[in-house]
């Protein structure tokens, strides 16, 4: 993978970088960078009026120009002397991995650009969206932080059992809507069958309400007062329709709290109503609220349940610091409520503080793995908390046998074969052979089962998503069901890219312009539908006395098409105020 020379792509791990692809800057056709200047001329033009200061500033400070899509190399240049770096996906990515890549500061971009017919709003994710919306904001630090803690707390969320399936969903919608060849009925199945998923979701995730607060914020965000905000979002800022519909009273202005996570959205409409926050660092406050709600920062029997209810890969970590990730599928309780023994089914970890044991890789633990939790009747100290004396107090003494009983009833005999501890002499896991485990008249854990690691912990303090140690786990490789169409243009689409071509190299070499007018007869004669390329004649063309037959004609030419096509009156007409807005 090519690393670009950025720190921050550099130090991505490899769970991380097989979302990486090329972005294969040759395969832009000439329409693409003509799409690409046209948004982003109207954007700059509208958007340095309306959107927070930090946009303007940042363009320049994130490589992101005006006339040509950005090279990823150059923007890694100069993102990396503000700390950040970028790379290129396919599409749409599982929402966790997004956001491991912001705690990473590091900006995913799709490499693929809108198509012309998508050019105010396109379904899926294009590098005009992350680009020119996610990449200028990022220079102003506040938010560049909020941005970073974001990732970090957001791919620790706990997912349902449904949500991998509606996001493979709206990422197969997406693929399919930006594809000009789709069958319209294709659409509507896959619009169809988005609905059925929503409709059986249950209860919201934290992943589902943490991505509703990025959706409000670091998608759709406004900053500032409420009487007059400011945008900031990247939808917003990517798109020439919304950007304009946003500042309008149609559109309800809410002040941001993390009430704002319960608010869910439509990824394929504007946005009825939008979050003001009237700051940066609000933005992070509202964060640490939300936070102090999840699992990660719970843990306990609530963190728990959530865990089994996703049915997911998780990580539960004792208070000892020694986490056990795997699917955790039961939670015994105590008569007050708390955790008293864990369980999992299939491949689990033992890790210390994100570190995998020596010894305790998913394999050894293939069939799963159960402990208690909580305290010994003998005694009020917490035995992670124990030295050897004390250990030996209660009976815990290597090489020889041991009988524990739990506050929580859980009892525990064996021989004690070996107490791990860390560099600190805290007590993580004690392993036992010749074991029995039990709570009441139910077998835990019987003596022909083989060697029992009993984790060591007063309580649960962290639930989270995914495993501890992500590259020691070893996750099976990302593999979509769909992936982004290519596609393949006629040669008469091929032909008239060759002329957005020719138009293109005049403009940017001062070439003489005598060869507009004969393009525009080509244009005339063989592709009727097309506006934007007249329209980059037009203002080539526009004020030159030797050209006013041509301009003349152009002129005409879009004006009709602009009362005759609903779709493309808004295009035309702004890109005509821009023309006539600029000095020759």
């Amino acid at each position: 993978m090519n690393d670009f020379g950025n720190r921050q792509v550099q130090n991505l791990p490899s769970h991380l970088t097989q979302y990486v692809v090329d972005q294969d800057y040759q395969s832009y056709t000439p329409q693409n960078h003509a799409v690409w200047r046209y948004v982003m001329r109207q954007n700059y033009d509208y958007l340095k009026k309306v959107a927070h200061e930090s946009y303007v500033e940042g363009l320049e400070k994130t490589g992101i120009g005006i006339e040509d899509i950005p090279n990823l190399q150059t923007m890694n240049d100069i993102l990396g002397k503000i700390g950040w770096g970028a790379v290129c996906v396919d599409g749409f990515i599982p929402p966790a991995a997004f956001m491991e890549f912001q705690a990473y500061k590091v900006l995913v971009i799709a490499a693929d650009i809108r198509q012309i017919n998508h050019i105010e709003y396109t379904p899926a994710p294009d590098i005009i969206h992350e680009a020119a919306g996610h990449a200028p904001i990022i220079a102003n630090p506040a938010y560049a932080e909020y941005l970073r803690l974001f990732g970090e707390i957001g791919s620790k969320a706990i997912s349902s059992s449904k949500d991998y399936e509606l996001y493979e969903a709206i990422r197969y919608l997406s693929i399919i809507k930006e594809d000009p060849t789709t069958d319209p009925e294709e659409i509507k199945k896959a619009e169809i069958e988005i609905g059925k998923i929503e409709s059986n979701m249950g209860k919201p995730s934290e992943m589902a309400l943490i991505r509703n607060l990025h959706w409000w914020t670091v998608e759709y965000g406004l900053v500032g007062e409420m009487e007059d905000p400011k945008i900031y979002g990247a939808g917003l800022l990517s798109s020439i329709g919304e950007s304009v519909e946003c500042m309008t009273d149609r559109v309800k202005k809410i002040p941001y709290t993390v009430e704002a996570a319960h608010q869910a959205f439509d990824i394929t409409e504007m946005q009825p109503q939008l979050f003001v926050t009237p700051d940066f660092r609000h933005l992070t406050k509202v964060l640490e609220e939300f936070a102090d709600t999840m699992a990660l920062r719970t843990g306990g029997m609530s963190g728990l349940e959530k865990a089994i209810e996703s049915e997911n890969l998780a990580t539960a970590m004792y208070s000892s610091g020694l986490q056990v990730s795997g699917v955790i599928v039961e939670a015994l309780k105590d008569n007050e409520g708390n955790p008293s023994y864990i369980r999992t089914e299939g491949p689990t970890a033992l890790a210390y503080y994100n570190k995998e044991l020596i010894g305790h890789d998913k394999s050894y633990h293939a069939h799963g793995f159960g402990s208690p939790v909580g305290k010994l009747k003998s005694s009020s100290k917490p035995v992670e908390d124990m030295n050897d004396a004390e250990l030996e107090e209660v009976g815990i003494v290597l090489g020889e046998n041991a009988k524990l009983e739990f506050e929580s009833g859980v009892k525990v005999s064996g021989f004690v074969s070996n107490i791990r501890k860390d560099a600190f002499g805290k007590v993580l896991l004690i392993t036992f052979t010749d074991a029995r485990a039990s709570l009441g008249d139910r077998d835990l854990f019987l003596p022909d089962w083989g060697y029992y690691d009993m984790a060591v912990g007063n309580s649960i303090d962290s639930v989270f998503n995914g495993p501890a140690d992500i590259p020691a786990f070893e996750l099976p490789k990302y593999a979509p069901k769909e992936t982004t169409h290519k596609i393949n243009y006629s040669e008469k689409e091929r032909a008239l890219h060759t002329l957005y071509k020719e138009v293109r190299e005049i403009r940017n070499s001062g070439q003489t312009k005598s060869r507009l007018s004969e393009i525009w007869e080509t244009l005339k004669s063989e592709h009727g539908n097309d506006w934007l390329l007249p329209m980059e004649i037009l203002e080539l063309v526009k004020g030159h006395p030797e050209f006013s037959k041509t301009e003349k004609e152009i002129q005409q030419f879009l004006e009709e098409k602009a009362s005759a096509e609903a779709k493309l009156n808004k295009l035309i007409q702004d890109g005509m105020e821009l023309l006539s807005a600029k000095s020759y």
